[in-house]
């Protein structure tokens, strides 16, 4: 990609950035939002990940915004795999403490951390650090290996998908949170947010088999939505993705992005993720598919978006 096109195509996260291989990325421009309207979006770049978290949240209107007091929360990473950190293949285990840590602080009755995982679940959360992290800030963490943590509904929007089974732990919170990494993946093409949701479901094998894009799409139309998505870009898997093979298959690029609205965020991520890795929009087919089911908008241009640099 040349540089007229290259910087071009980054208008979405209101940066340009030079793209280090081996390393990260160093911004050296930056957009603010329009005041006037509460911020949708917001994308941060070049920080530690709780760092991030701490600015994303501000320009949102605080977690109090999000999280009551005496609430039940869930905050569900992506913890799939046994897998370290600096191997990009779960959620960085220092974003989901912060995210803990501040929920308690604005008086969380309960916070729940827990992933239907890939590999074995206690492999996974202790591999990814996410178990001692989630605990260290004052979560509990839930397995959810087994058919009985989980209760069927209905979605009566979707396509292919009618119903599904969803952890209990989902049904019975006041309010969740879905933080997912930014990485590529062999049979969706790309890990973001909405993909993050086959992580509370049961019956989600048979989605492989039968249109994997439209049925993330239909997962998404579940009536109880996250109060908030928040990407973690700090590692992003380049390639073969959703597992990852060794540090070689990641770059550093110290991002992240949050907004209520999935469809726009994993736009955004995945406008992002496209300067690392050629992804065009069409080849994440659940992005318009969503979109087509109001889950959320792919139009970021009408969006109020914050941009940070740090």
């Amino acid at each position: 990609m040349d540089r007229r096109n290259f910087l071009k195509n980054l208008a979405i996260v209101g940066t340009a950035f030079t793209l280090k291989m081996k390393g990260g990325m160093d911004v050296f421009a930056q957009t603010i939002a329009n005041q006037e309207n509460p911020v949708d979006l917001v994308a941060v770049l070049g920080g530690e990940p709780d760092a991030m978290f701490q600015k994303a949240i501000a320009e949102m209107g605080g977690i109090g915004r999000f999280v009551k007091k005496g609430y039940k929360v869930v905050v569900k990473p992506n913890i799939g795999w046994d897998k370290t950190p600096e191997l990009a293949a779960n959620t960085n285990p220092l974003l989901v403490k912060e995210i803990v840590r501040q929920c308690i602080a604005a008086g969380a009755k309960e916070v729940i951390v827990f992933d239907n995982t890939c590999d074995n679940w206690k492999k996974c959360y202790e591999s990814s650090g996410i178990e001692a992290a989630a605990k260290a800030a004052g979560a509990k963490v839930l397995p959810a290996d087994e058919s009985s943590y989980y209760k069927e509904i209905s979605l009566p929007k979707g396509k292919k998908v009618k119903d599904m089974k969803v952890h209990q732990a989902i049904l019975d919170c006041d309010a969740w949170i879905n933080v997912p990494i930014l990485k590529h993946h062999g049979g969706a093409n790309m890990s973001i947010s909405m993909k993050n949701l086959m992580g509370i479901i049961w019956n989600r094998r048979i989605f492989h088999i039968s249109d994997l894009q439209q049925c993330i799409a239909d997962m998404c139309t579940l009536e109880k939505k996250p109060v908030l998505n928040v990407v973690d870009a700090y590692r992003v898997l380049k390639t073969s993705g959703p597992r990852g093979k060794s540090v070689e298959d990641t770059v550093l690029s110290k991002a992240l992005f949050m907004s209520q609205d999935m469809v726009a965020v994993d736009t955004a991520a995945a406008k992002f993720f496209n300067q690392i890795r050629e992804m065009p929009l069409s080849d994440v087919q659940y992005l318009s598919l969503g979109q087509a089911l109001k889950v959320g908008t792919m139009d970021i241009d009408r969006l109020n978006v914050k941009r940070i640099k740090i």
